[in-house]
C-alpha cells in the first residue's frame, strides 16, 4: 500500500468512462440550476430540504459505506451545528456566518472526542454509544430552556436577513453546499485517505499490519462527517429560522440511514440522490397521511431484501464503475500488475 497507489480525480482528457462521468455530472448540475425557473415556492422549499437530507445521507454514506462505521449520531451533529449557531446569535448577537463556522467546528471537536473514546473498540460500541449520545443531547436541549428554549423552539436569524423573502437564494446556497460537500468527499475517497478507509473497512487487522494507523483514520473520518453534518444543520437552522429537539429524534436518524441505503450506501452520489428522491416522494405521498410511512417502510424492506446495494448504486457501478468495492478491485488489479 505505497504512496503511488492512490486514486485520482478523473480528468476530461482521460478515458471515455471518465468523460461520461463529467458529462452526466454537468447535465445534472445544469438541470439543478434551472429548477427554480419551473418550481413553485412550496416545492422549491421541499427541494431545499431535500438537499439538506442529501448532504446528511451522502456524508453518512462516507462514514458507513467507505469507512465501515455505523453511527446513529449523524442528526445529533446536525443539531449541534444548528444550536451552536442559533445560541451564539441569540445570546451573543454574533452574525449567522460566524455562528455557522463555529457550529461546524464544535461538531468536529465533539466528533473527535467521541471517536477517540469509542473507535478503538468494535463497531457495535460506536452504534450503541451514538444512540445514547443522541438521546442525551436531545434531553439536554429540552431541559436547558434558558439557553435553548427547549420544546418551544430556538429562533434563528435568517441567513440573508429579513429583507429577502425569496427562497431562490437559499436554494442556490444549499445546492452549492451540497455540490461542494460531494466534491470534497469525492476527493477524499479518491485520495490516500480514502484508500486507507476502504482497507480498514475490509480488514482492520490486515490494514494495521500494512502500517495503517487504524484509529487515527477512523477518528478522522468520523470528525469530517460530523463537521459536514454540522454545516448542513447550521445552514438548515438559519433557513427554517426555528429549530427544536425533534430534529434529533431517532426516527430522523433512521430516515437519513434509509435514504443512504435506498440510494446506495456504497456510493456518495447515489446516497445523495436517494436522499433527494425519498424526501420529495414523502411529500408527494403526504395525501395518504400516516400511510405514507407504511409505504416507505415497505419499500425499504423490499430494497433490503432484493437490492441490498440500493436502487441507484448498481446503475452507477454498471455505467461508471463507481463505488468502494469497484475501486478496491481497481487498486488490487493495479497492485498485481
Amino acid at each position: 500500500m505505497t504512496g503511488d497507489r492512490r486514486l485520482r480525480f478523473p480528468v476530461l482528457g482521460g478515458s471515455s468512462t471518465s468523460r461520461l462521468q463529467w458529462l452526466v455530472a454537468l447535465v445534472v448540475l445544469v438541470v439543478a440550476l434551472l429548477v427554480p425557473t419551473f418550481l413553485q415556492t412550496y416545492w422549491l422549499h421541499v427541494v431545499i430540504i431535500a438537499y439538506f437530507y442529501a448532504i446528511l445521507s451522502s456524508s453518512w454514506s462516507l462514514l458507513a459505506g467507505y469507512g465501515g462505521q455505523f453511527s446513529f449520531g449523524h442528526v445529533a451533529f446536525s443539531a449541534i451545528g444548528a444550536y451552536t449557531a442559533g445560541m451564539l446569535g441569540k445570546h451573543l448577537g454574533w452574525p449567522p456566518l460566524v455562528g455557522i463556522l463555529l457550529g461546524v467546528l464544535v461538531a468536529g471537536l465533539i466528533g473527535v472526542g467521541i471517536g477517540a473514546l469509542v473507535l478503538r473498540f468494535k463497531p457495535a460500541y460506536l452504534a450503541l454509544f451514538t444512540i445514547a449520545f443522541s438521546e442525551i443531547m436531545r434531553l439536554l436541549i429540552r431541559g436547558e430552556t434558558q439557553l435553548t428554549r427547549g420544546d418551544q423552539g430556538l429562533h434563528l436569524e435568517p441567513l440573508l436577513g429579513t429583507d429577502i423573502i425569496s427562497r431562490v437564494p437559499y436554494y442556490y446556497i444549499m445546492l452549492g453546499i451540497l455540490v461542494a460537500c460531494l466534491l470534497f468527499m469525492y476527493w477524499l475517497v479518491s485520495s490516500r485517505i480514502g484508500m486507507f478507509l476502504r482497507a480498514i473497512r475490509e480488514d482492520e487487522q490486515a490494514a494495521a499490519a500494512r502500517g495503517v494507523d487504524v484509529v487515527r483514520y477512523k477518528v478522522l473520518a468520523f470528525a469530517i462527517t460530523s463537521m459536514i453534518a454540522g454545516l448542513a444543520g447550521a445552514f438548515y437552522g438559519h433557513y427554517v429560522t426555528i429549530i427544536s429537539p425533534n430534529m434529533m429524534v431517532l426516527s430522523q436518524m433512521g430516515l437519513v440511514m434509509a435514504m443512504a441505503i435506498i440510494g446506495g450506501v456504497e456510493n456518495l452520489i447515489a446516497a445523495a440522490i436517494g436522499g433527494i428522491l425519498i424526501q420529495v416522494s414523502l411529500e408527494l405521498l403526504r395525501e395518504f397521511g400516516s400511510w405514507r410511512l407504511v409505504i416507505f417502510g415497505a419499500l425499504l424492506m423490499i430494497i433490503l431484501r432484493f437490492a441490498r446495494n440500493g436502487l441507484l448504486a448498481p446503475v452507477f457501478r454498471s455505467l461508471f464503475g463507481m463505488g468502494p468495492r469497484a475501486e478496491l478491485r481497481e487498486e488490487a488489479t493495479a497492485d498485481g500488475a
